[in-house]
């Protein structure tokens, strides 16, 4: 089978294409589908209301390329080990100033957040986002918008009506609940996304009216035809891992959609970004979204110098239900989220009860033997079927981890309470981290400075320990924990 540079099947000589094809789509479609179609090419020629739509929508019609997808990245080079062979326990001299941990209220954290909308006003569509009642009002021409015929023709039939409806509410209300909600570029997505499924039964229209919401947004999003059906891309900076991309110059593009998936082969599309429209898909949450509360509390147990310590902390379901929709981002983004105030508050209240008064060592040396013997060691491939890095707070919330989890967590930790400098270093198949602070132990060099190992995965190791394997191996890369 064929495909021409539209992407459409070629299967037929041209001069039976069209009424044969015509035949097919109205017997399979029905009337109702193509009186759809007819009020989609009377709409196509009313007046745009943005002047950039006019220009862009005489780019679509020219002919588009072939693309083809590139080998996606994977986070490690080897297998991550399958088990961890404990350290000796030993215990290690005393140093540093004392620490001393001012206790947190969280009370403030507690208080109800409101749901976006008010319930009183009535909205054309109304769903729960995390745990938030969101609602749009949606023009009726933008809910009539369809993909047909199934083809580079229907993807210019859906912006044409999309582009002379009323869409602007849709694209003020997005931004007014996202900057209300503090959501990221994935909050974003998600929001964008769950509204389309809420208004369209297919998928091939839900990915266009994303597409063209997007745009309009500002973002660098381009659609795409496979074997009739659209595809959405995003461009990114940084690397999604195990997600089908695509080069558009020297930009990479990413089917979000699909990963951990799978490939979704040989693509047609075109190169012109719409007007003003550049801004990337950037995954980094620096700011944890301001999400309605669904608190919940667990206990952590585990055992040191033969000594049983409990840490009781609290957390927002809703967060957890958003960061597991990511995809697989960077090391950076994982390193440099915070954790929600309401955990992060608990956590440090109960770390005040074991390690005020200790001296430096002796605190960091807790949160390290916290961090390696609350949780089962357990690599992703077992726990969730893929690679998948956890946020810190996820690992608090998932009974197993692996190294680059529990790394996370500890740099975490140990910046945000101690205010010690920390870098997450790599190896081919390991994850640990290492410390800024003047001890003896082994360690690495970055930028001529000396960095102190401290490996969250070696369980009853202490800060200076690094596992035997990779006391001779320079790290391939080092993350910086701002």
């Amino acid at each position: 089978m064929q495909h021409n540079r539209d992407g459409e099947q070629k299967l037929y000589s041209p001069l039976g294409l069209f009424s044969l094809a015509f035949l097919v789509c109205f017997s399979t479609l029905g009337a109702n589908s193509f009186e759809d179609f007819k009020r989609t090419q009377v709409k196509s020629f009313t007046k745009y209301k943005d002047e950039r739509d006019s220009a862009f929508n005489n780019y679509l019609k020219q002919e588009w390329q072939e693309y083809l997808k590139h080998s996606d990245i994977k986070l490690y080079e080897a297998p991550k080990p399958r088990e961890i062979i404990p350290a000796k326990v030993e215990q290690i001299k005393s140093v540093g100033p004392r620490i001393t941990i001012e206790k947190k209220d969280d009370k403030k954290s507690f208080v109800p957040k409101k749901d976006v909308i008010n319930k009183e006003i009535k909205k054309d569509v109304v769903f729960d986002f995390f745990g938030s009642k969101i609602g749009f009002n949606i023009d009726e021409n933008l809910k009539g918008a369809r993909y047909f015929p199934q083809n580079k023709k229907g993807i210019l039939n859906f912006f044409n009506v999309a582009a002379s409806s009323e869409y602007e509410n849709i694209i003020s209300s997005i931004k007014s609940i996202s900057k209300e909600m503090g959501l990221n570029d994935w909050g974003v997505y998600q929001l964008v996304i769950k509204l389309s499924k809420n208004i369209y039964p297919n998928q091939d229209d839900r990915n266009l009216f994303s597409w063209f919401v997007f745009n309009k947004l500002g973002y660098s999003v381009k659609v795409a035809l496979s074997q009739r059906h659209t595809v959405l891309l995003f461009y990114s900076k940084k690397v999604i891992y195990a997600t089908p991309n695509y080069s558009f110059g020297d930009k990479k593009y990413y089917v979000v959609s699909n990963y951990a998936k799978g490939s979704v082969g040989k693509l047609y599309s075109y190169e012109q970004n719409y007007p003003d429209a550049q801004k990337d898909l950037d995954l980094s949450m620096k700011k944890i979204p301001n999400l309605a509360l669904d608190i919940k509390q667990k206990e952590l147990k585990f055992k040191d110098y033969g000594k049983t310590y409990k840490i009781d902390f609290k957390y927002n379901k809703n967060l957890i239900d958003f960061m597991s929709t990511y995809p697989q981002a960077d090391y950076k983004t994982y390193f440099n989220t915070p954790l929600d105030t309401i955990t992060y508050n608990s956590i440090l209240n109960e770390f005040k009860k074991y390690i005020n008064g200790k001296k430096a060592t002796d605190a960091i040396n807790f949160m390290l033997h916290f961090v390696q013997k609350s949780f089962k060691y357990e690599r992703d491939i077992q726990q969730f079927s893929r690679e998948k890095v956890m946020f810190a707070e996820e690992t608090l919330y998932f009974n197993s981890s692996d190294c680059e989890d529990r790394a996370i967590l500890f740099s975490y930790l140990v910046k945000k309470i101690l205010g010690i400098g920390v870098v997450g270093i790599k190896y081919k198949d390991h994850m640990a981290t290492a410390l800024y602070i003047p001890i003896k132990g082994d360690s690495v060099r970055i930028a001529q400075k000396k960095f102190i190992i401290a490996d969250p995965t070696y369980i009853n190791a202490n800060i200076g320990q690094s596992m035997q394997k990779y006391r001779s191996i320079r790290p391939e890369s080092f993350i910086v924990v701002r």
